[in-house]
């Protein structure tokens, strides 16, 4: 039996590894420091237990354990955490975790939990095993003939009527990830899992990987909403979760399965010609961050988020976050602040605005809240400002405007 120990801590997934050592000497035991390594382990591996720790690098073990038990429904998970919240063990149990470890982690509690997972494995029956190994072989074979399809290659003498009766009016759906020479290993479970989810949702229909950088999805629709809708949604979903630029394309309704092959080929077209026109969002991180700030330039008189200016460079917020204040040397929070108040000196500099009025051109719909802004940077109100400057507000006469 095969362990994977998750956990940027050091010393926990070490002494983890050592005391299951100790009583199971015969275990295969692996580690992994982040998500992106134990995404490649489990890739490598067939493991049968996880243990990971909620707060990792990357993603989170909970976000963690939803993405890849899709891919590996045999897998038994366990989470690690140093929060004794409710909330987080329900969370946890919800996904599908069969325990939930607090550190320190006590031995005899971890001794517990492995002797009774793995008694559990073993008890598994031969006849389920084999039915499971059915079911993947006849999901890969379904697979692989979809994936020489979109290849163009020759699918031999393999009987395709059952897979045209089921897909007899279908949709193709293209995601390609821009990272330049970064791996984008975790990155494609992740696009994997969400599109198979919505699919999933929707109708029915299946992913494959295309290349390292690009999936590929065949599927029928069968909710309401049509295509427009579905692929608002795979955007909203991926501009979450993903770190990395990316495009996205779909084709429209098709019935001749012999198309695919010259519908993939127009999509990966499209999906160049996409990448070319928006070059500014689908670069370097420098580039998306020069669009961010020509964005916070038009809308910071709104209710600008940082979620919401994430989401117009198609970045997972936290990264976005921590790639806007490792380039402009700024928090996001502070940089639109700073933008708004130099505004507001400005316009104060006007006597024919009232404060109320600078207050709501700025982006501040509460006066006070301006007001404590204002004074807590400026080291004044906006009407000590004014004072300062020598500006008198225009009273209109009684009777005139």
């Amino acid at each position: 039996m095969d362990i994977l120990i998750a956990d940027d801590e050091r010393a926990i997934r070490e002494g983890v590894r050592r005391s299951i050592r100790r009583n199971w000497p015969d275990f295969g035991l692996y580690v992994a420091a982040s998500t992106e390594e134990a995404v490649k382990l489990m890739g490598e591996q067939r493991i049968d237990i996880v243990l990971t720790d909620i707060l990792m690098p990357g993603i989170n073990g909970l976000e963690f354990m939803k993405i890849m038990k899709r891919k590996y429904p045999h897998v038994k998970w366990v989470v690690i955490s140093a929060h004794s919240e409710f909330s987080y063990a329900q969370e946890a149990v919800r996904l599908g975790a069969r325990d939930y470890l607090l550190k320190p982690i006590g031995k005899d509690r971890l001794y517990e939990v492995i002797a009774g997972l793995a008694q559990e494995i073993a008890l598994e029956s031969e006849e389920s095993k084999e039915r499971a190994r059915l079911i993947a072989n006849l999901k890969y074979l379904r697979e692989g003939v979809f994936q020489r399809l979109a290849f163009g290659l020759d699918v031999g003498n393999l009987d395709m009527g059952s897979f045209i009766q089921e897909y007899h009016d279908y949709y193709l759906l293209l995601v390609q990830m821009n990272a330049g020479d970064r791996s984008v290993r975790l990155e494609h479970f992740i696009v994997e899992n969400v599109l198979s989810e919505l699919i999933d949702g929707h109708g029915r229909g299946f992913v494959i990987s295309y290349d390292q950088t690009s999936l590929l999805g065949l599927f029928t629709l069968e909710r309401r909403g049509g295509i427009e809708d579905f692929q608002e949604k795979v955007k909203a979903h991926l501009s979450h979760y993903l770190k990395v630029p990316f495009q996205i394309v779909v084709s429209g309704q098709n019935r001749d399965i012999k198309m695919i092959p010259k519908l993939v080929f127009q999509m990966r077209q499209a999906c160049m010609s996409q990448a070319s026109e928006l070059e500014p969002l689908k670069g370097s991180g420098e580039k998306a961050i020069d669009v961010a700030l020509e964005y916070i330039k038009k809308h910071y008189c709104e209710d600008l988020s940082l979620e919401k200016t994430a989401a117009a460079v198609f970045l997972n917020p936290a990264y976005f976050s921590q790639l806007f204040k490792q380039i402009t040397g700024q928090g996001y929070k502070e940089y639109v602040t700073t933008l708004r108040l130099e505004q507001a000196k400005l316009l104060l500099m006007n006597p024919k605005f009232r404060l109320a009025e600078v207050a709501e051109r700025v982006g501040y719909q509460d006066m006070r809240h301006f007001t404590q802004v204002f004074r807590k940077r400026v080291q004044m109100t906006p009407t000590e400002y004014r004072q300062q400057q020598n500006i008198n507000i225009l009273v209109p006469r009684e009777g005139k405007l």
